[in-house]
C-alpha cells in the first residue's frame, strides 16, 4: 500500500478507541456537498438515538463547501437517515442528513429532497433499484494502483473478476469496504474486480425508494473512509485513463412490481419507451464528462444515440436474457456515469416511468 503520512497510526488508535465514552454517543453527520462528494463533522450526543426524530438538526459553513455564499454562510443538516458507525462502533452512528438553507427550502444541490417526493407519491408501485458502482483506486501521487511508474500495465483482458498477484490490487481495501458495510446496515450486494486493472465495483441493492440513494450515498462515504486509512484516492471519474481502457459507470437496475409479476415484460418495455422519448433529460442528469465514456466502444452506448436489447451490453439499456426468458423481472440502465447522483438518476427514472410532480409550494 502507499507509503502514506495520511494513513493512520492504527496501533496508536486503537489504545484510545477503547476508552469507556461514559454514556455519550458519538454522531458523526454526513452530507453531500457542492461538488458532488461527501463531508462530514462529528456531534456527541448525551444518549444513543432510538430514531431520526430524536437526532438534532445542525449546521455548517456552506460557504466552504461550494453550497452557499460568505455573506450568508449557515447551510442546515437534518437528519434522514442513520447507520451503525463501523469506525467507531459501540453506540456511535453516522447520520446522513439533508441539506436546507436558512429560507426553510433545500439548498440547490439537496437532489434528496425532490427524490423522496417521487418516491412517496408513487410508492404503490414498489419500484426497486440496484445499482452497480464502479470506482478506480490511487496512490497519493495520482497513479492508479497497480500501474508501473510512468507507464501501462498489459492491455485488458485478466483483470475483470480477476484472481492473483498482477491481476488485482488493493483487494485489502475492497475487503474492508464491504465489511464496513455490512456492519453499518448498508445494503451491499457484492464487489468484484472490474475490467480495468486497479478498477473495482460494488453493488448495493436491491433498495426501494429513497433507500436506493441513501444506502449508495452512505457506501461511498465508507469506501472514501476506508480508504482515507490506507492513504488511497478514490475516483469516481467515468474515465479516469484516455485510450483503450474501460470507463466507470454506475449501472442501475430497476424493477417494479408490475414488472416482476407474471408478463411484465411489457411493462419493462413501456418503461423503455418512455425512457427513449427523454434520452437527453436523463443524459443531463446522469453524471459529469460522461461523453468522455458513453463512446460507443467499451461496453458502451454512444450518448447521443437511445438504443436497448437483449443481453446487449453496447446498448442504453439492457434486458437481461433471463428476463426475456422468463417474461419478466427488471432491466439495467447502462448510461449513468460512476460520478452520477443517485438521488437524481432514481428520482428521475420514476418521474419518467411514472410521471412527475407539481412544484413544491414555498
Amino acid at each position: 500500500m502507499a507509503e502514506s503520512k495520511t494513513v493512520s497510526n492504527t496501533e496508536n488508535l486503537l489504545k484510545f478507541m477503547k476508552l469507556d465514552q461514559k454514556g455519550s454517543v458519538m454522531a458523526e453527520y454526513v452530507w453531500v456537498d457542492g461538488n458532488n462528494g461527501v463531508r462530514s463533522k462529528t456531534k456527541t450526543l448525551t444518549k444513543k438515538p432510538s430514531g431520526i426524530d430524536e437526532l438534532p438538526e445542525w449546521n455548517f459553513d456552506g460557504s466552504s463547501c461550494g453550497q452557499a455564499s460568505g455573506e450568508n454562510s449557515d447551510v442546515y443538516l437534518r437528519p434522514a437517515a442513520v447507520f451503525p458507525d463501523p469506525f467507531r462502533l459501540g453506540d456511535n452512528v453516522i447520520v446522513l442528513a439533508e441539506c436546507w438553507d436558512s429560507d426553510g427550502t433545500p439548498n440547490k444541490f439537496n437532489y434528496r429532497h425532490d427524490c423522496a417526493r417521487l418516491m412517496e407519491a408513487h410508492k404503490q408501485h414498489k419500484t426497486w433499484f440496484g445499482l452497480e458502482q464502479e470506482y478506480t483506486l490511487f496512490d497519493e501521487y495520482d497513479n492508479v494502483y497497480g500501474w508501473p511508474r510512468g507507464g501501462f500495465p498489459g492491455p485488458q483482458g485478466p483483470y475483470y473478476c480477476g484472481v492473483g498477484t498482477g491481476k488485482v490490487f488493493c483487494r485489502d481495501i475492497v475487503e474492508a469496504h464491504y465489511k464496513a458495510c455490512l456492519y453499518a446496515g448498508v445494503n451491499i450486494a457484492g464487489i468484484n474486480a472490474e475490467v480495468m486493472p486497479g478498477q473495482w465495483e460494488f453493488q448495493v441493492g436491491p433498495c426501494e425508494g429513497i433507500d436506493m440513494g441513501d444506502h449508495l450515498w452512505m457506501a461511498r462515504f465508507l469506501l472514501e473512509r476506508v480508504a482515507e486509512e490506507f492513504g488511497a484516492k478514490i475516483s469516481f471519474h467515468p474515465k479516469p485513463i484516455p485510450g483503450d481502457w474501460n470507463g466507470a459507470g454506475l449501472h442501475t437496475n430497476v424493477s417494479s412490481e408490475e414488472m416482476r409479476n407474471p408478463g411484465g415484460i411489457k411493462h419493462i418495455e413501456a418503461a423503455i419507451k418512455r425512457l427513449e422519448k427523454r434520452h437527453e433529460e436523463h443524459i443531463a442528469v446522469y453524471g459529469s464528462d460522461n461523453a468522455l465514456r458513453l463512446t460507443g466502444a467499451h461496453e458502451t452506448g454512444a450518448i447521443d444515440t437511445f438504443s436497448y436489447g437483449v443481453a446487449d451490453r453496447g446498448a442504453s439499456i439492457r434486458i437481461p436474457r433471463s428476463v426475456g426468458a422468463e417474461g419478466k423481472g427488471y432491466f439495467e440502465d447502462r448510461r449513468p456515469a460512476s460520478n452520477g447522483d443517485p438521488y437524481q438518476i432514481t428520482g428521475i427514472m420514476v418521474e419518467t416511468i411514472y410521471g412527475g410532480l407539481e412544484p413544491e409550494s414555498k
